[in-house]
C-alpha cells in the first residue's frame, strides 16, 4: 500500500491544527501505533508553524504525505525567500530562549529532518517517520503482522 496526499493551505496559524488532525486520524485509521502518531503530529506541527511564522508573504504553503507500510514521509513547501539551512545543522536554542525549538523537537522525534532552502525558491522541510504498527491495524495486515505473538 502507498497512499499519498497533498493539500495546499493558505499561510494561517488556524492551518496548522488542521494538518496536525487530518494526519492524525489518517495515521490512526492506518494502523500507526499511537506514540509513533503523536511524535508525526508534533514534527509537522512545528514545520507548518515554521512556516506560517517565518515564511515570506506568499498566500500558501503545500504539504504533501505519502505513507507505506514502514515508513511516513512529509513535506512541506513553501515558496518564501529562502534561509540558511545549513545555519541549522545541530542548532540547540538558549535554554531561556521562549522561542527556537521547533528544529529541534522535529529531529528528536523524527528519523529524518531535512531542510532545502534557496532564495527566490522557497524552502521545504522533509521529514521522515519509520512506522510503528498496531498489530491488529491495517497496515500491519498488508505485511503479514496481524495477530502475529509478540516474540516472532
Amino acid at each position: 500500500m502507498n497512499l499519498q496526499v497533498a493539500v495546499c493551505l493558505p499561510r494561517e496559524a488556524g492551518t496548522v491544527s488542521i494538518v496536525r488532525a487530518f494526519l492524525g486520524r489518517g495515521l490512526r485509521v492506518l494502523g500507526v501505533g499511537e506514540e509513533c502518531a503523536q511524535e508525526i503530529e508534533l514534527a509537522v506541527s512545528e514545520a507548518c508553524n515554521n512556516v506560517v511564522q517565518h515564511a515570506g508573504t506568499d498566500d500558501d504553503y503545500e504539504v504533501r504525505v505519502e505513507i507505506d507500510e514502514q515508513q511516513c514521509a512529509i513535506s512541506v513547501v513553501n515558496s518564501g525567500p529562502g534561509f540558511d539551512a545549513g545555519a541549522l545543522e545541530g542548532f540547540m536554542p538558549d535554554t531561556a530562549s521562549p522561542r527556537g525549538r521547533g528544529v529541534a523537537v522535529m529531529r528528536a522525534v523524527m528519523d529524518s529532518l531535512e531542510f532545502r532552502s534557496e532564495p527566490e525558491t522557497g524552502t521545504i522541510v522533509r521529514l521522515v517517520k519509520n512506522l510503528t504498527l498496531d498489530p491488529d491495524g491495517h497496515l500491519a495486515r498488508q505485511v503479514g503482522l496481524a495477530n502475529r505473538p509478540a516474540n516472532d
